[in-house]
């Protein structure tokens, strides 16, 4: 009972961190490449609990603008859990694939204005690009992400930060 408890409250914990760390580096992405394009930074907004954004007038190279956040959204924390080799890494780091490419996928099929994929649309991305970004984002953190919660919550023992192994990368034949 007390060992279930201790990991949902991991688990909640991971989740919280998740998304914070999604939703700062995707914007923070789109940021980062707007000021590279030469863009003039007008706005922005990284508070994770709202809805980030961030508004470039003028912003010369708008593609590169709207691709880095979820480009960086899904690299920063793939590298990141690369080189340190944290489980709990790992777990943030398919949650951003994940959500990034979910994000996408449903801004696409919303249509709503001031979301990325129209507005990549609408700066001539080609459809192919936005929809293969997506399978390859969504398909991969959802196996990633379903196997460190399992991981996480069928654990038989508890598992304490200085116990964990490093971790490897993932294997792409595992069957969890």
């Amino acid at each position: 009972e007390a060992l279930m408890i201790y990991r949902v409250v991991v688990f909640v914990a991971l989740l919280a961190a998740s998304w914070c760390v999604m939703t700062v580096v995707h914007e923070s992405g789109h940021v980062i490449c707007g000021w590279i394009g030469g863009g003039q930074l007008q706005e922005a907004d990284l508070t994770p609990w709202r809805l980030p954004y961030s508004r470039f007038q003028p912003d010369p190279h708008p593609l590169l603008t709207l691709w880095g956040g979820p480009v960086i959204g899904v690299m920063l924390p793939l590298i990141a859990a690369a080189i340190a080799k944290q489980r709990w890494l790992w777990f943030i780091a398919y949650f951003c694939l994940l959500a990034n490419g979910g994000y996408l996928a449903t801004a696409w099929i919303s249509g709503e204005r001031f979301l990325d994929t129209p507005r990549l649309l609408h700066h001539g991305a080609h459809p192919a690009t936005i929809a293969a970004f997506c399978v390859a984002t969504i398909a991969t953190g959802y196996y990633g992400f379903r196997k460190e919660c399992i991981r996480l919550l069928s654990a038989e023992k508890m598992i304490e930060p200085r116990e964990l192994p490093p971790a490897e990368p993932p294997d792409a034949m595992d069957s969890r």
